[in-house]
């Protein structure tokens, strides 16, 4: 029987999603070609029909919903983003939420392999740098939007925000933290005053037949 047009992307696919869920829990140097196959269900061989090394696969990983929009990865429990309202606000709301603080495996790589990246190749960087500067431009965008500046302080103090935070043991600090964080960016963001978006049913980003 063959294989349906779309297979050796949705095996690709498949390889990405394992891999960041095993470097996001277990760093770069802690895992294995053969575990991150074993993980998305393949052979070890298949892995090289797709990638040339770890290395290459891992700029990929670090490959973020503000660069690709058919990242298939979410925060079981975070809200929808509603079309209708400002997108800049509720990606800095859901990037300091507990949704995406709690779920390490599925967490944007920018937060979880940062001291990774500092040690990678210069694919791994350009590709972690691609990543902070596809969330800038977002948050520059809209009638209002603030300038470089504050875009460039927002997108930090997300990142480093949820950087700090789940690296204390402290998690009532953490949360305090994270707290601070989203109400400063978005005061710089001039959003401060606008309501939540109204909670929507949330999709199952971890089922089965989730992806790009």
């Amino acid at each position: 029987m063959p294989y349906p047009l779309d297979h050796r992307r949705q095996t690709r696919t498949r390889i990405v999603t394992a891999a960041r869920k095993l470097f996001n829990r277990n760093g770069f140097d802690g895992v294995t070609i053969g575990q991150i196959m074993e993980e998305a269900s393949l052979t070890h061989g298949g892995f090289y029909r797709h990638f040339t090394s770890k290395s290459d696969l891992y700029a990929e990983v670090l490959d973020c919903f503000f660069t690709n929009p058919e990242w298939s990865c979410g925060w079981k429990g975070m809200e929808e983003f509603d079309d209708a309202a400002e997108l800049a606000p509720q990606i800095v709301r859901a990037y300091l939420s507990n949704a995406h603080f709690e779920d390490v495996e599925n967490a944007c790589p920018m937060v979880a392999l940062p001291s990774d990246v500092a040690r990678a190749s210069a694919n791994a960087k350009r590709a972690y740098q691609a990543a902070f500067e596809g969330m800038v431009q977002i948050l520059e965008q809209g009638a209002d939007a603030p300038s470089r500046a504050s875009a460039l302080a927002i997108a930090a103090l997300c990142v480093g925000g949820m950087v700090i935070a789940r690296a204390s043991d402290d998690r009532v600090l953490g949360d305090e933290l994270r707290q601070a964080a989203m109400m400063v960016a978005l005061k710089l963001g001039g959003w401060d005053s606008e309501p939540p978006p109204p909670r929507v049913k949330t999709p199952d980003f971890n089922s089965a037949d989730s992806g790009p």
